[in-house]
């Protein structure tokens, strides 16, 4: 998936949902992706600022810029409206969202979501759906 992010570069416009219980790995997943991306030092998660929002190089030398939310802590929807995500999510870059039920019908729909889940015996099982032709690209390896 690195790669096709890469090669899409500033013209990348996709919002991946990540899916899963607490301490499934949907923030594990995004720092492997991110540092797959070319993300160097330390990649926080989100949980308590939101938002983390990074720039890597594309293939085609531009910047790409990636956000990665987590609203995990939103007690209300319209606290997305409230914070003013709706221009960031309308930009052009990827959007990778943890907790995104919390947001309501506020988060525009997603392109692609992976659902991680705990197995028995302590290992993760990702189902990964493409929702619109720009997350069924984002799978093309």
């Amino acid at each position: 998936m690195a790669q096709q992010v890469q090669s899409a570069g500033q013209e990348l416009n996709a919002s991946i949902q990540l899916r899963g219980d607490l301490g499934a790995g949907k923030t594990t997943l995004v720092r492997y992706l991110l540092k797959a991306l070319g993300v160097e030092g330390r990649i926080k998660s989100p949980t308590y600022a939101v938002v983390e929002p990074y720039t890597v190089s594309g293939s085609d030398a531009q910047a790409l810029n990636i956000w990665h939310f987590d609203f995990y802590r939103f007690n209300d929807p319209d606290e997305w409206e409230e914070a003013g995500f709706r221009e960031i999510f309308a930009s052009p870059g990827l959007k990778l969202v943890e907790w995104p039920e919390k947001a309501g019908q506020h988060l525009p729909a997603a392109d692609l979501v992976l659902a991680i889940e705990l197995t028995p015996a302590d290992e993760r099982s990702v189902s990964v759906q493409a929702l619109t032709p720009a997350g069924a690209k984002l799978l093309k390896a």
